[in-house]
C-alpha cells in the first residue's frame, strides 16, 4: 500500500513528444546537471536521476548512491512490480510540485517536476531513504509480505541492507526537495534554449511554430502579450496559431501563458522579502485579483497558502 506524504494533488500529465524526450536526454548530458548531480550526491549521499515522463522503470537503479536494500528488492518479481507501480503513482501526483511516496517496505522516494511553461517534460528523482529509524517490526512486515508473494530473497542480506538505509528527518528532507525544485527551474531554463534547436530541425513547420511560440513566451512572459502579437511573432495567422498550439500542447495559448507565469511566481514566492503584489506584476499579471484567480486555478491554492507551505 502506498501512502502520500506531502502537499496536494497535481494536474494530470501527458507523455512528452519524441522531441521532448530528446530534450530530456540532452539535459541529463549537460555539464550543469552532471555538476549538480555530483555535488548533490557528495552532500547527501543520495542518488539523483532525471526521469522522462511515463518512464516507470526505477531511475535510481543503477545510480551511484543507490540503496542496496532497494536493489535486492528489485531482483524479486513482486518487489520490481511494486516499484513500477509506485513510480506511476508518484508521477501522477508530482505533476505540479514535489511529491513523496512510501513503498510497502516503508522507504521514501521523491519526484520533483521539471516544467517548461505549462508542459511537464521530466522529473528529478531521489530517495530510497527512511524518514524514521529502521526497526525490526517494520522489517518483519516487509519480509512476511515478500514471502506471501512467493519471492525468493536472501533474508540475511536483505536485513543487513535494510538497517543500513540512510535516515533523514522530515524537515531536513523537505528542505532538500526545495533545493531540488530550484535546480529544476534552472534545468527548465536550459531546456528553453535546447528545445527550439531540436524543433527547428523538424520537418513539420507546425512544430516550428509551437517551438518558437514557447520560446517567445519564456522570454516575454512578464510583458503584456496578446494572442495576435504571439501569432505575428511566429509568422502565423491567429487562427492557424490557435489550432496548432492547442493540438501540440493540449491547452490554449492563454492557459499556457498563465501557467508559465504561475510557475515563475511559485519560485518568487519562496523569497519572503517579496510582497505578493510585487510578484504578481513582476510575472506579467495585470492585477492582484487576476493573479490570485489564475494561481488558485492552476496551483489549487492561493499564493499566500503556497508561500506558507513552501
Amino acid at each position: 500500500m502506498l501512502t502520500e506524504t506531502c502537499h496536494s494533488d497535481s494536474d494530470s500529465t501527458c507523455a512528452p513528444s519524441g522531441a521532448g524526450r530528446s530534450v530530456v536526454d540532452r539535459l541529463s548530458e549537460s555539464q550543469l546537471y552532471r555538476d549538480y548531480e555530483q555535488a548533490f550526491r557528495a552532500a547527501t549521499g543520495l542518488p539523483l536521476a532525471i526521469r522522462p515522463v511515463k518512464a516507470y522503470e526505477n531511475a535510481l537503479k543503477s545510480r551511484e548512491g543507490g540503496n542496496p536494500f532497494c536493489m535486492l528488492l528489485a531482483q524479486t518479481n513482486a518487489g520490481c512490480a511494486n516499484c513500477i507501480k509506485m513510480q506511476a503513482d508518484l508521477e501522477q501526483k508530482a505533476g505540479m510540485e514535489p511529491k513523496s511516496l512510501h513503498c510497502f517496505a516503508g522507504l521514501c522516494d521523491s519526484a520533483v517536476p521539471i516544467r517548461v511553461g505549462g508542459e511537464l517534460i521530466a522529473f528529478l528523482q531521489t530517495g530510497q531513504i527512511l524518514l524514521h529509524q529502521p526497526n525490526q517490526q517494520e522489517f518483519s512486515r516487509t519480509t512476511k509480505q515478500l514471502l506471501a508473494w512467493g519471492s525468493e530473497v536472501n533474508l540475511k542480506a536483505l536485513e543487513e541492507a535494510y538497517f543500513q538505509t540512510k535516515v533523514f528527518n522530515p524537515e531536513q528532507y523537505d528542505a532538500m526537495l526545495r533545493l531540488l525544485s530550484t535546480f529544476a527551474e534552472h534545468l527548465a531554463t536550459i531546456s528553453n534554449s535546447i528545445e527550439p534547436e531540436q524543433s527547428l530541425a523538424a520537418a513539420d513547420p507546425e512544430d516550428q511554430v509551437v517551438s518558437r511560440a514557447k520560446k517567445y513566451i519564456s522570454e516575454r512572459f512578464n510583458e503584456r502579450i496578446s494572442l495576435d502579437e504571439a501569432a505575428q511573432a511566429v509568422n502565423a495567422s491567429t487562427r492557424h496559431f490557435c489550432k496548432v498550439f492547442k493540438q501540440a500542447t493540449g491547452i490554449t495559448f492563454t492557459d499556457y501563458l498563465a501557467r508559465t507565469r504561475v510557475e515563475k511566481a511559485k519560485h518568487l514566492l519562496q523569497n519572503p522579502h517579496l510582497r505578493v503584489s510585487e510578484i504578481a506584476f513582476e510575472t506579467g499579471f495585470d492585477s492582484i485579483s487576476q493573479f490570485n484567480r489564475s494561481f488558485k486555478r492552476i496551483a489549487g491554492m492561493s499564493p499566500t497558502q503556497f508561500r506558507s507551505e513552501a
